[in-house]
């Protein structure tokens, strides 16, 4: 999967990962069976789904968006012949208020599927699993998603525990000599993606200068940690952080004078950035953005026709990753509809998600394919890197995408 973002928190993707998200990971074999748009069209269908996110509360600077890529998932659904109607049940980030949003989808909304884009999601899909209700998005909260099986990531499985090249190898490419990891201490998928990042940069002859995979959910207090960054003399930085927390430790790296050869981040790419500030902007200079879709700048068929739906669906701005997760999950549940009957039911749509195992991304994820059912990362792991230069992002020769391997039997602890 392409770097199947590691994690979604860093997973990140998230609000918090999405982070890796958001550093995410599709698989690399090449799809040889239907594509994302391969299947007939059927009569007009009307649905109605939910969107579970965190548009408030410490995870919205990675997950907020998401909205905005569904509105562009539904342009793109009706050329299909679909009718989506979507609510939004807004998690706050907080457990309770999450479950509390997906209880009200199932029984007063009544909603056929629900797309998840919220660092907390875990907190509320057991109910919806209990409920048989299918679920689509990113997988930056927890394991759930390989183990239940109404979950279906569009981005493939992310487990944060194993170790790919990929990280450490573009950092030595980037004269890295020294490097900083961050990640998050109540989200798993960020622990263990920091963690899994300064594995991998080890591995490829990086001293790991300073690793910190418990600090505090989207804190900004980052003075400390960006202190003892200084100290440990470290030139790298990789953040499995939301955006407002990977920004203020750049600024601070920036106000302290630290030299920084690389700093690679799963988030924050687009809207997230051009969004936080001239600030922001200001300290990112030069910094490396991971994606495991293809950014923008590519300018290939699949990227203009994403931001042709968003134009379509009145969203201005640069794209942002959490964009690019909720248009990629309805593409997949478009995808799946074409294979149930006129009138689908959340089994039958289960049962024709179950059956999807190269998932393309509508052409988003290049030549490379994601399996929503496999239980493990691919081997392959590839990202596309976008870098800033002033107020916009441009491509990296070479990194078109740049893909390296899980290294076998190596694996960080899972996270407590």
């Amino acid at each position: 999967m392409l770097y199947r973002q590691r994690r979604a928190l860093a997973a990140a993707a998230t609000g918090a990962a999405a982070l890796l998200v958001t550093l995410a990971a599709c698989g690399s074999s090449s799809g040889n069976g239907a594509t994302s748009d391969g299947s007939t069209k059927k009569p007009a269908t009307t649905i109605t789904i939910g969107v579970l996110t965190d548009v408030t509360g410490p995870a919205s600077s990675g997950n907020k968006t998401s909205i905005d890529g569904v509105k562009a998932g539904v342009v793109y659904a009706a050329r299909q012949g679909y009718t989506i109607k979507y609510v939004i049940g807004d998690t706050a980030t907080n457990p309770a208020t999450a479950l509390s949003a997906a209880q009200k989808m199932v029984t007063q909304d009544h909603v056929l599927a629900v797309i998840a884009s919220s660092a907390i999601a875990l907190t509320a899909t057991g109910y919806l699993t209990a409920h048989n209700i299918p679920v689509i998005g990113i997988p930056e909260d927890g394991p759930e998603w390989t183990t239940s099986k109404n979950m279906f990531p569009v981005t493939g499985p992310l487990d944060q525990t194993f170790v790919a090249t990929t990280t450490g190898a573009f950092l030595k490419k980037m004269g890295v000599t020294s490097v900083a990891s961050i990640g998050y201490s109540v989200s798993p998928q960020s622990s263990e993606a920091a963690s899994a990042s300064a594995e991998s940069a080890r591995r490829a002859g990086i001293k790991v200068g300073y690793l910190n995979a418990k600090f505090p959910f989207g804190s900004t207090d980052v003075g400390a940690v960006v202190l003892a960054m200084k100290a440990a003399g470290i030139d790298g930085f990789t953040g499995l952080v939301d955006p407002n927390t990977s920004f203020a430790i750049l600024t601070g790296l920036h106000d302290q004078g630290v030299d920084i050869k690389a700093a690679l981040m799963p988030v924050g790419y687009g809207g997230d950035l051009t969004q936080a500030g001239p600030g922001a902007i200001q300290a990112a200079q030069g910094a490396y953005f991971a994606l495991s879709y293809q950014p923008v700048e590519l300018n290939t068929p699949a990227t203009r026709q994403f931001e042709s739906d968003l134009k379509a669906a009145r969203v201005t701005g640069e794209p942002t990753l959490a964009q690019y997760t909720g248009y990629s999950s309805v593409g997949l549940l478009v995808r799946a509809l074409k294979g149930t009957a006129a009138n689908p039911t959340q089994a039958s749509l289960i049962a024709s998600l179950s059956t999807i195992h190269n998932w393309d991304a509508l052409g988003l994820f290049g030549s490379q394919t994601a399996d929503p059912n496999a239980d493990q990362p691919a081997q392959d792991q590839c990202l596309f890197m976008a870098q800033l230069e002033g107020n916009s992002f441009k491509t990296v020769p070479g990194a078109e995408p740049i893909c390296g391997k899980t290294i076998p039997g190596v694996k960080v602890a899972p996270a407590s």
